[in-house]
């Protein structure tokens, strides 16, 4: 499998995770072609600081090996979760909101969820 397939199945993964831990407004941007960052930015929110919690806390555990780093995780108001090739964001709305990542990456903006049916 090539390392292109690998990157598509984890973010396969970790959006279906992200519907089943009922994340809101999840929101894959392809960055690949405009970022040595990675290949692809993942947003999402979580109802509560508890919901942000337990999404990133699940997400965690489910994939230790996949994870490079974390963050946020005391305040989660605001979690990141780094896969490498696939940076996970997760936010409480009105943070989300604040710091409008999606209006950054505009561009790049689109449902990969559609690639996977």
């Amino acid at each position: 499998m090539n390392q292109n397939s690998k990157i598509k199945k984890l973010l396969k993964k970790i959006v279906n995770e992200l519907e089943n831990f009922k994340a809101i407004n999840i929101v894959v941007i392809n960055i690949k072609n405009r970022s040595a960052l990675a290949d692809f930015i993942v947003v999402a929110s979580g109802s509560s600081t508890r919901h942000v919690n337990s999404i990133v806390t699940n997400l965690i555990k489910n994939n230790k090996r996949q994870i490079m780093a974390t963050e946020g995780l005391k305040s989660t108001d605001w979690s990141i979760v780094d896969f490498g090739d696939i940076i996970l964001n997760v936010f409480k709305p009105e943070v989300r909101k604040h710091y409008a990542l999606e209006k950054i990456w505009q561009e790049g903006i689109h449902d990969e969820r559609k690639k996977f049916g």
